[in-house]
Formats: structure tokens, C-alpha cells, sequence
């Protein structure tokens, strides 16, 4: 639940038509994966970029930490492998800095040759016109970043009856309360969004501090702390949502279940207070604030007119509304309490130089080095 939407009018960001173009955006994709466990989607994740309607500039598939899947990997994007095949070629590298979902996004920006990076989970499939949406954004030289709408594509075929879309969130998706069509916002989705490259020579890396970072609680809010740090050096930028940007994200059946979305609300939770340390109360929970105050209680109120309707599914999707909200603040509570009288530091990753061809991988880096990060000391705002 990280998306704040301001007001817009029709005409700025108006949805722009294929000849509207211009001057061509070259995009390097980036998709970091870490386990075999994953090959067939990895497999599905590239194939449907190399059929995009805009074609990408080239492919970057970074692997954290797993010697076997990076030679799995090489052997299958080798040089050999990909004669023949369809632009844009695939980039195998190995993540160059710390475990890490930050760390491996900064290894692909540093490795780019485009002048935007888009990223794409390892679970996900983008619809063909997933780029050429997100190109049309930048023929506006004040936008830096777009984000776009990911679609849970659920294990069992449809949603659970009692897994309110006002969570979708939860499963890495889009939710209940987004933009329905293009809008700016005050931070974009880390599994569907792209940025120009220069936004991060102005702030630097993903913190390697905050999210996935080899803990197997279900943290995030990465993208959340990158957006509002690139907001504060480039006030004038503009960074969107575009819900014609469409991507299917895989969800197992395991986190169809409540048992998750109990761990993943209560990470939300802890992960946000790591946010608001940094950047403070205003900025860290201003898209909250909205959407509990109005998104939730419109979900609710939806629910419970479904189940007097004979819906009972509606009582299941109320009341997981309301257990979601107040896990997410036990969690919230608790990492605030924790971060209490630490030092007020943010591990931003610096973003490493990894020499790569495609099919050709960068030596693995010594998991016992701290290198490719600095430690920032970060003013946050007033509390309120």
C-alpha cells in the first residue's frame, strides 16, 4: 500500500498514442531472480519481454547469490544459445553487492546501456504494450519514473472469496484505490516500474537497508524510500502511474491463504516504520493516511452490503480489511519501538560496475564484503 495519488487534470499526462513517440526511449529491462525454483517463470518473464511491441535495448537477468542458477542461466542465454533468437539479447550477471533484492536491482541499474531501466519481477509476464505505454510517459522531459498496473494471476484461477482487492497489495499487486488511468503519484511499485537512468545519478541506489534482504520475513517499502529521496533532489520531477502499463504477477497458493497475508501485512508494518525513521511521518505515510481513512471503510461498507446480499465471501473480505489494518499497526508499533534511540542512518547502495555481455556473467562477489554501499545520514521532517 504504497501508491499516493495527487490531483491531475485531463490534458498534462493525457494517455499519448503510439505516434505521439517521438524521440525513441531505449529501455533495459532488469529482472532479478534467486532460485531454480522459479525457472519456468524466469523463462515466461523473458519471452515476454522480447515480445513487446516497443522492444527493449536488452535484457538484464541479475542472480543473487546462487552459483547454480547463474550457471543454469549462462548456459541457457549463452552467446551460442541466443544466435538466432529474437532481439533484445539477455544479460546474465551476478549480483554484485550484498544478498539482497536492493542490491540486485543497483547491480542491473549500474550494468544498463539504456536510457530507462525498467523492472520486472521473476514471477510476472507483461502484456506486449507494457513498454510502449510506459514510453509514452517519457516524450515528457519532466517525468523520471512510471509505474504500471500488475494483475494477480492466482494459483487455484480465481480470487480467494474472503481476499478483499483492497489488499492485493499483499501479493505484490495493484489494489483498490489506485489511479484507474494515468495519474501522478508519490511512488511507484518496485515490481512493475521504470526510471529514467539519470534519477539515479541524482539519489543514488536502492537502500540495502530496507526490504529483502535475505530475511524471510515478506518485507518491502524500498521503492517507497527511493521514490521520496529522488522526490527531495528533484522536486520538479514527476513520476506516474499508468494503469495501461499491465503486468500478470504470479500468485502461488500458498499466499492465497490467510497464514500469509497475516505475515506479509505484519512486514508491511515493519517495513513502513523503517521508511518513516528516514523520511518521517508526513511523507512516509501520507498515501496511508488516504487510504485508510477512505479507501478501507468504502471496502467495508462494500463487503457487508455483499454478505446481507447472500454473499458471504463480502463478511470474509470486511473482516480481513479490518484484521489487515491492525496487523499492519502491530507491526508499525513494534518497528518503531525497536528503532528507537538507533541511530538515524540509511544504507544507500551505491551502484556497483559490473562488466557484462550477454550470456556472459560477472564474477560472483564475496559474500563476507560490505562493499557497494554507504551509510547517509537522512534529515527527516517533523514528527507529528
Amino acid at each position: 500500500m504504497n501508491v499516493h495519488t495527487r490531483s491531475l487534470s485531463s490534458d498534462p499526462f493525457r494517455p499519448r498514442t503510439s505516434g505521439d513517440l517521438g524521440t525513441r526511449t531505449e529501455f533495459s529491462v532488469v529482472v532479478c531472480v534467486y532460485t531454480e525454483e522459479r525457472w519456468e517463470d524466469i523463462l515466461d518473464a523473458v519471452e515476454s519481454v522480447r515480445a513487446q511491441s516497443l522492444p527493449a535495448q536488452e535484457i538484464l537477468l541479475v542472480v543473487d547469490h546462487n552459483p547454480a542458477l547463474l550457471e543454469r542461466l549462462c548456459h541457457e542465454y549463452g552467446d551460442r544459445a541466443q544466435e538466432g533468437t529474437p532481439t533484445p539479447a539477455v544479460r546474465v550477471l551476478a549480483n554484485a553487492g550484498p544478498r539482497g533484492l536492493s542490491a540486485g536491482r543497483n547491480t542491473g541499474i549500474a550494468a544498463c546501456r539504456g536510457t530507462v531501466v525498467a523492472f520486472l519481477d521473476d514471477d510476472a509476464v507483461a502484456e506486449a504494450d507494457w513498454l510502449r505505454h510506459m514510453a509514452s510517459a517519457y516524450t515528457d522531459p519532466k517525468v523520471i519514473a512510471v509505474g504500471g498496473r500488475t494483475v494477480p494471476a492466482w494459483a487455484s484461477g480465481r480470487r480467494p472469496a474472503w481476499f478483499p482487492a483492497e489488499f492485493d497489495w499483499v501479493v505484490g499487486c495493484a489494489y483498490r484505490g489506485l489511479p484507474e488511468t494515468v495519474a501522478p503519484v508519490r511512488n511507484v511499485l518496485g515490481g512493475n516500474a521504470s526510471f529514467r537512468r539519470t534519477a539515479f545519478e541524482a539519489a543514488g541506489g536502492f537502500a540495502l537497508s530496507i526490504g529483502r534482504n535475505g530475511d524471510k520475513r515478506p518485507l518491502g517499502c524500498e521503492e517507497t524510500e527511493f521514490c521520496i529521496r529522488l522526490a527531495r533532489v528533484r522536486p520538479d520531477a514527476v513520476l506516474l502511474f499508468d494503469s495501461r502499463a499491465v503486468i500478470h504477477h504470479k500468485v502461488p497458493t500458498c499466499r492465497e491463504r490467510f497464514a500469509y497475508f497475516r505475515r506479509r501485512t505484519y512486514a508491511e508494518g515493519l517495513s513502513k516504520a523503517q521508511v518513516t525513521r528516514h523520511v518521517g511521518v508526513t511523507k512516509g505515510l501520507e498515501s496511508e493516511l488516504r487510504y485508510i481513512t477512505r479507501v478501507l471503510p468504502a471496502g467495508v461498507a462494500h463487503g457487508l452490503r455483499d454478505a446481507v446480499r447472500g454473499d458471504w465471501g463480502g463478511a470474509g473480505r470486511a473482516g480481513a480489511i479490518v484484521a489487515g489494518v491492525i496487523i499492519t499497526a502491530t507491526g508499525y508499533v513494534v518497528g518503531s519501538f525497536r528503532a528507537r534511540g538507533s541511530a538515524l542512518l540509511l544504507r544507500v547502495g551505491e551502484l556497483p560496475s559490473p562488466a557484462g555481455r550477454p550470456g556472459t556473467p560477472t564474477a560472483p562477489p564475496n559474500p563476507s564484503r560490505r562493499g557497494n554501499e554507504s551509510w547517509t545520514s537522512m534529515s527527516a521532517e517533523p514528527r507529528n
